[in-house]
């Protein structure tokens, strides 16, 4: 409810149903996994209100950003997730990178005082490139969002393939 996105059971639902329909289709379906960089020290700076606050416009900037056919949800804490149906690696890339330097420009509002900015990292893979299951999927573009994470944030890192 706070960020008005779809919730973890949606998303499993609807990337299982989006990865069946991309083998019928033999098209791509993409997932990016978005974390808001250092959250843990905005909560502790700024306290969990404006935690809470930063979540909802962060929300509301990712359904902004979302196409008609997308869609995003919490997958927990203070990450997200982003279905993109039919949408094959380069453009999901690009999609990533935009909504990356975007997110720099989110800033949230409590009582009055402005909270931001903020940076994001992502991790970005792509069906049947880097996995054949929606679970596979959400397993692959986390383990490229710890890689962004780990090479220092505020950056898209695209799944190893399985042969990597």
């Amino acid at each position: 409810p706070l960020t008005n996105l779809y919730n973890r059971r949606y998303l499993d639902a609807t990337l299982a149903r989006e990865v069946m329909r991309a083998e019928r289709q033999d098209a791509p379906v993409a997932v990016m996994m978005l974390d808001i960089d250092h959250f843990k020290e905005f909560n502790d700076t700024y306290g969990h209100d404006a935690g809470d606050a930063m979540l909802q416009t962060f929300g509301a900037f990712l359904s902004s950003s979302a196409r008609g056919g997308d869609v995003a949800c919490r997958y927990g804490g203070e990450e997200f997730t982003l279905i993109l149906a039919d949408t094959p690696l380069e453009s999901a890339r690009l999609r990533a990178e935009e909504i990356r330097a975007r997110a720099k420009d989110v800033r949230g509002n409590l009582d009055g005082q402005e909270l931001g900015p903020i940076t994001i990292s992502i991790g970005l893979a792509v069906y049947p490139t880097h996995a054949l299951s929606g679970e596979g999927l959400l397993a692959a573009a986390d383990g490229a969002l710890y890689e962004a994470k780990q090479a220092g944030r505020d950056c898209v890192v695209i799944a190893a393939t399985p042969s990597d």
